[in-house]
């Protein structure tokens, strides 16, 4: 059977080893920035368990506070790692923060000689630290529940792991001990963080796959130029359910956009579509916007009022027609069009619906440009229709 130092010899490894399955996974998608803060927290971790290992040989207030810094650094950034992963914050603050308080709590007590307490301290504050580091991957399970609720769930195994190794020092009143506590709980212990960390680089990679395919997702679902989606995107999404008549389809056109291109260039042709992109989304937010190609853009409108569509598309057009939109030449004015059309009580395919927006966008580019128009009832007769009845 493996002695106490072996057994943290092999846990020492094992880190090793997740540091690098996670570094190499880092650099295939630098992006997920998260993951280089763990990395740094399995190096300080690493540093700290040899340290560890050391001082079971030979325990004195150096060595052990050595070995404090690094462990507790670890686990204090690690957690900074998981906070980063669900929120997308910066890791310097909670790392400097959380990493003090630990400091604090058990430094000097090891430093004077008590490293019984000083121990306690770290199992304890390990244990308090790995469990909230569960509890953010929990929270942020939606995006991918399978590897984010086994990653929280080892997590939290291994929190409180050190919990009892911190209640076990505490019930045999352990405050001054002269060497490393090698109880069944401390082998218990790091047989548990074994098995974890060759969990959670399981979970990492299939999270890291998560991720990797979700993205590639969004990128076919989202038009490169804007972030809008893409015409992709609102036909899946609204392509196969009859639409009633609160729902409404507005269709946006910018006017004489080939006459841009033509006088001052495709990349100012650019930046006027990304503008009305931006106007678009600062007047109907909370809905479907989406540029279904070249300048012409959608807005898809569920539950809607009698007069909101009319208002939302008004409001965007004015506000484009209003402002002066900046190139490398000066600046350039534009306009808008846009056409309306409603579903039906009977429900009406979308398809059919975004061809009498088309239809009404016609009209008011026919009446003069830089206007909305609504689809008439007479004209609103689903295509299938149409094509019957011919």
């Amino acid at each position: 059977m493996l002695d106490y130092n072996s057994l943290l010899l092999a846990l020492g490894f094992s880190a090793i080893c997740l540091l690098l399955a996670l570094f190499a996974t880092w650099t295939s998608r630098r992006s997920d920035s998260f993951m280089l803060t763990w990395v740094v927290s399995l190096a300080l971790i690493i540093v700290g368990i040899f340290s560890y290992s050391a001082y079971t040989l030979e325990a004195g207030p150096l060595i052990g506070s050595v070995s404090y810094f690094f462990i507790m650094s670890g686990f204090s950034v690690m957690h900074a790692a998981s906070r980063q992963f669900r929120l997308g914050q910066s890791p310097l603050r909670i790392s400097l923060i959380s990493g003090c308080i630990v400091m604090v709590l058990g430094l000097p007590a090891m430093l004077v000689g008590y490293d019984g307490v000083s121990i306690i301290m770290l199992d304890a504050t390990t244990a308090i630290l790995l469990i909230a580091t569960a509890r953010e991957y929990w929270l942020a399970r939606q995006e991918a529940p399978g590897p984010l609720v086994g990653m929280a769930s080892l997590y939290a195994t291994a929190g409180v792991s050190f919990a009892i190794c911190a209640l076990v020092l505490i019930d045999g009143e352990q405050w001054v001990i002269g060497y490393a506590p090698q109880s069944w709980a401390e082998k218990l212990n790091i047989a548990i963080c074994i098995a974890s960390m060759t969990g959670v680089g399981a979970f990492s990679l299939a999270l890291h796959q998560w991720r990797l395919a979700a993205f590639h997702r969004r990128e076919a679902m989202t038009d490169p130029l804007t972030g809008l989606l893409n015409r992709r995107a609102v036909f899946e999404a609204y392509g196969y359910a009859p639409m009633g008549q609160s729902t409404a389809v507005i269709v946006f056109d910018i006017d004489r956009f080939k006459s841009i291109n033509d006088q001052y260039g495709h990349a100012a042709g650019d930046v006027v579509i990304r503008a009305f992109a931006d106007q678009m989304k600062a007047m109907a937010e909370g809905d479907s916007i989406a540029r279904l190609g070249g300048e012409e853009f959608a807005v898809i409108l569920t539950n809607v009022m009698p007069g909101r569509a009319e208002r939302i598309a008004e409001r965007i057009r004015r506000g484009f027609a209003g402002q002066d939109i900046m190139i490398a030449d000066g600046a350039v004015p534009c306009t808008v069009s846009a056409g309306i059309a409603f579903g039906s009580s009977e429900g009406r395919s979308f398809e059919a619906v975004l061809n009498l927006a088309d239809g009404a966008l016609y009209e008011a580019k026919r009446a003069g440009r830089n206007r909305v128009e609504v689809a008439g009832f007479l004209r609103a007769v689903d295509l299938e229709e149409t094509r019957t009845s011919a």
